[in-house]
C-alpha cells in the first residue's frame, strides 16, 4: 500500500461517518466519539510506528489497520444503540463486512488484505490465539496498544465532564456508584490478569478494567506513552480508597515502570 491509497481510504472515512452523525443530539454525541477515537488512534499509531522504529512501507499499513479497526461501530451503533458487544454484535466482525461491503482493500496486494483484516479481527479479543505466528502479529499487538492508548484518553476526558454531558454509550450501561467495587474485579487486577467485562457490574469495575490493560501492553514506547501521559493515577484516583483497591493499583503501577 502506498501513501496515496492511505490517504484515499482517510477520505473514504470521512465519508462514510457523515450519514452516521443525522441522528438524535444523544446519538450524535456517541457516534463523534467514535469518530474522534479513530483520528486519535491513527495519531497514536503514528507515534508507536515511530518509536518501534517501523519502516515506511510499514507505518502506513498500520495507520491503515488504525483508520479502519473501529469501522463497525457506526452500524452497530445504528443498529443497537450500543457499543457493547455482548448486547449487539463482535463491532470487529461488523468492521469486516464493512471492508468487504465498500470493496475498500481491492487496490492492495492479497497479503495486505489478509494483514489488515487479521489484525482488525483480532484487536479487540480478550486473549490472542497462541498459534497467530505470521507477521500480522505485529500489527496486531500495535493496533491493541494504540487502541488502549486512546481508550484512557476517553475515560481520563469523561471522568472531567458532569454524568449528564458524558456520552452515553461510552460506559456500556454500567451503573456509576461510586462506593461500590466487585470482589472478583480487585481480585483479578491484584492478581496481574485482565479484568473481564463480563464479571463488571459497576463503572469502577469498569475502571478496574482499563488499569489491569497494562498487564497486556505490547511495545515499549506504549509502556512509555502510558507512563507519560499519567493516565492510569487520574483513574485510580476516582476510585473507592480503599486498601486492597490501592494494593491492586500500585502492582499495577509497578508493573508499568518496571
Amino acid at each position: 500500500m502506498n501513501p496515496a491509497q492511505r490517504d484515499e481510504l482517510f477520505a473514504w472515512f470521512e465519508r462514510y461517518v457523515e450519514p452516521f452523525r443525522d441522528t438524535d443530539p444523544e446519538g450524535r454525541i456517541n457516534i463523534q466519539l467514535k469518530i474522534d477515537h479513530t483520528r486519535k488512534v491513527c495519531a497514536a499509531m503514528a507515534e508507536l510506528c515511530e518509536g518501534e522504529q517501523l519502516s515506511p512501507s510499514e507505518s502506513t499499513l498500520a495507520v491503515v489497520v488504525a483508520l479502519l479497526h473501529d469501522v463497525g461501530r457506526f452500524p452497530q451503533y445504528r443498529r443497537w444503540r450500543t457499543f457493547r458487544d455482548s448486547d449487539s454484535d463482535n463491532h470487529a466482525r461488523l468492521a469486516i463486512e464493512v471492508l468487504r461491503e465498500e470493496r475498500l482493500l481491492e487496490a492492495c496486494s492479497p497479503e495486505e488484505q489478509l494483514l489488515i483484516e487479521e489484525a482488525i479481527r483480532f484487536h479487540n479479543l480478550l486473549e490472542l490465539p497462541k498459534a497467530i505466528t505470521s507477521p500480522t502479529r505485529r500489527y496486531i499487538d500495535l493496533i491493541r496498544d494504540a487502541d488502549k492508548l486512546d481508550i484512557w484518553r476517553v475515560f481520563v476526558d469523561l471522568l472531567e465532564q458532569p454524568p449528564k454531558e458524558r456520552a452515553s454509550a461510552a460506559t456500556l450501561g454500567l451503573p456509576d456508584l461510586p462506593d461500590m467495587v466487585t470482589d472478583s474485579c480487585v481480585t483479578a487486577l491484584a492478581a496481574g490478569r485482565i479484568v473481564r467485562l463480563d464479571t463488571a457490574t459497576c463503572f469502577n469495575d469498569f475502571k478496574l478494567m482499563q488499569i489491569s490493560w497494562i498487564y497486556d501492553l505490547n511495545s515499549v514506547t506504549a509502556r512509555k506513552l502510558l507512563r507519560k501521559r499519567g493516565y492510569i493515577p487520574i483513574l485510580a484516583a476516582t476510585l473507592p480508597q480503599q486498601d486492597r483497591v490501592k494494593s491492586a493499583v500500585a502492582q499495577a503501577l509497578a508493573a508499568l515502570s518496571a
